[in-house]
């Protein structure tokens, strides 16, 4: 017996009168067969996986030794690598453009000029990186 606000209610008096909705789906008399809808269902479910099989091969195992992983470390690295040089690039030039600012009292042109001259620098440092566009006739590497 259960008490809210209107008085008791004795839930096994309350339950005995509520269906399931598995109810709904499946006769009275027939609760242990599938209905025809279902069994259809399921043939289709296997035709589906029977043709897939013959489409898609079986693929190959996830850690085979020929191929590599597919979260490599060398490549975040070098992901870490190219926005960092993007950053760094960024990141004096805005630096500089500041400095000249405070120092000549032109603000905001000389960070304007610098964060724009930032950022290019820092696209040409992750293109070099990258291997997009040859290293320059300073650069000590070559």
């Amino acid at each position: 017996m259960v008490r809210g606000l209107g008085g008791g209610i004795d839930l096994a008096e309350f339950s005995a009168g509520v269906e399931s909705m598995a109810d709904d789906a499946r006769e009275k008399g027939d609760r242990e067969h599938p209905l025809a809808d279902e069994a259809a269902l399921s043939a289709r479910f296997k035709r589906l996986g029977e043709e897939l099989g013959h489409i898609q091969p079986a693929r190959p195992a996830e850690s085979s030794p020929d191929q590599p992983a597919a979260s490599d470390p060398s490549a975040m690295a070098r992901g870490f690598r190219l926005s960092s040089e993007l950053v760094a690039g960024v990141g004096v030039g805005a630096a500089l453009g500041w400095i000249i600012d405070r120092w000549l009292g032109i603000s905001p042109w000389g960070m304007i000029v610098f964060l724009l001259l930032g950022f290019a620098a820092g696209v040409l440092n992750v293109m070099r990186a990258a291997g997009v566009v040859p290293s320059g006739p300073l650069d000590p590497k070559q």
